[in-house]
């Protein structure tokens, strides 16, 4: 839609939307998802998860993540459906259900165009989907730039056996493909991932890692690895604990009507000890 004013709220929430949506680093706001566990057993257990957009690592402090873009995927690759949700003022809260042992892929997935031109002489931006392009943004503006966005912040969850059928990739936007499983990460050990943008291997990719508990610190103690030709990347964990890893992408090779894309991937990790 074009912009026009809006009351605080709804400002709010599309700032909210364009932080999950948009390229991450280790010193502006987080957008993350974190689970009450990444490891459970039992007959139908089930997990809590925080989302929020804060200053501090895995403490609500700035923003609650919007929940309308939430994607969970269960082990046999079908989408579930978040249970409980709310949202408050700090962060916004949902129940999974692991009905299904394996893996479970929780996300959240935006994706959509951003335009910007002149009108009689003014700076015009719209933000929306492909559908609604044609409609609302005129066809001739003068210095029309189209540029295509993603964004995915999620965390792993598995219940009993690890499996691999909900970390497939989608093929949209950027995305981790687990070559070590998510869920067996262990401190001192390397764990080996690949990136790819659209379906395709995102290489020279810079990856950054920041340990959870920034709150405590007063440092990021973040660190970075590099994806190679193929996306791939390796980390070694210094310790157990909670990490935030995210990674953009900004370049000339969208697909029409965009002539410029730029994604953004964020994941919640938990590394345990040795």
């Amino acid at each position: 839609m074009i912009r026009t004013p809006r009351s605080p709220r709804l400002s709010s929430l599309a700032l909210a939307l364009a932080a999950v949506a948009l390229p991450l680093t280790a010193q502006a706001h987080k957008a993350w998802l974190l689970p009450s566990s990444t490891v459970v057993s039992g007959e139908t257990p089930w997990v809590g998860v925080d989302a929020a957009i804060s200053n501090s690592l895995y403490y609500p402090d700035h923003f609650p993540m919007p929940l309308q873009s939430l994607a969970i995927t269960a082990p046999d690759g079908s989408k579930a459906v978040a249970q409980n949700p709310h949202t408050g003022k700090y962060r916004s809260v949902f129940d999974v259900e692991l009905n299904q042992t394996g893996t479970w892929r929780i996300a959240s997935v935006n994706s959509g165009l951003f335009a910007s031109w002149e009108e009689n002489g003014q700076p015009r931006r719209w933000r929306g989907s492909e559908e609604t392009l044609g409609k609302e943004v005129p066809k001739d503006a003068k210095n029309l730039q189209i540029t295509r966005s993603a964004g995915r912040v999620e965390t792993f969850v598995t219940s009993g056996e690890p499996s691999t059928g909900a970390l497939q990739p989608t093929g949209s936007g950027l995305e981790l493909v687990p070559v070590t499983h998510p869920n067996d990460l262990f401190a001192g050990e390397a764990a080996r991932f690949r990136l790819l943008i659209d379906g395709q291997p995102a290489a020279g990719v810079e990856v950054t890692v920041v340990p959870g508990a920034t709150r405590y610190r007063d440092s990021q103690d973040e660190f970075a690895a590099k994806t190679d030709a193929d996306g791939q990347f390796s980390v070694t964990w210094p310790a157990a604990g909670m990490y935030w890893l995210t990674a953009s992408l900004q370049d000339d090779k969208a697909a029409p009507p965009a002539s410029a894309r730029r994604a953004s991937y964020t994941a919640t990790l938990e590394v345990l000890p040795q």
